[in-house]
């Protein structure tokens, strides 16, 4: 086994010394090897996209919070202004625009950092190449 876990081609029998016992043996051996070594993997990559997660529904969760306050007041100071100037219902559909379109560039930018997150790419990748190793193994 290498220092990523994985196990080296190098750490058996050349294949023309096996015999077919000692051939299953170490495909046997190698399968577990691998699947434990996929199971570790996929483990560590779905904490950290999950923490990557978390991260990122906490920030859209507190900017959301804190944003529904501050707009709740903005509009409230500038209701009152332009109730000065405006007809009362003017003045809040001018303010409900203002925060149809402020809402829209918030959930879109949450949105645009969920899709960003790629779960387990290393494991998909080491899946790949253990069945290819599967493959020439059964063939040799």
């Amino acid at each position: 086994m290498d220092s990523s876990g994985r196990v080296s081609a190098t750490s058996y029998a050349e294949p023309s010394s096996r015999t077919i016992t000692e051939t299953i043996k170490d495909i046997g051996t190698g399968l577990r090897e691998i699947v434990r070594s996929e199971i570790e993997l996929a483990k560590t990559e779905l904490s950290d996209t999950a923490r990557r997660v978390r991260s990122s529904l906490l920030f859209l969760c507190t900017g959301s919070i804190l944003g529904l306050f501050a707009i709740g007041f903005l509009l409230l100071a500038g209701f009152f202004g332009l109730e000065i100037v405006l007809p009362a219902w003017l003045a809040a559909l001018v303010l409900g625009g203002l925060l149809l379109v402020g809402a829209v560039i918030g959930i879109q930018a949450g949105r645009e950092r969920l899709s960003k997150i790629r779960p387990a790419p290393m494991t998909l990748q080491t899946v790949k190449e253990d069945f290819q190793w599967m493959k020439e193994q059964v063939r040799s």
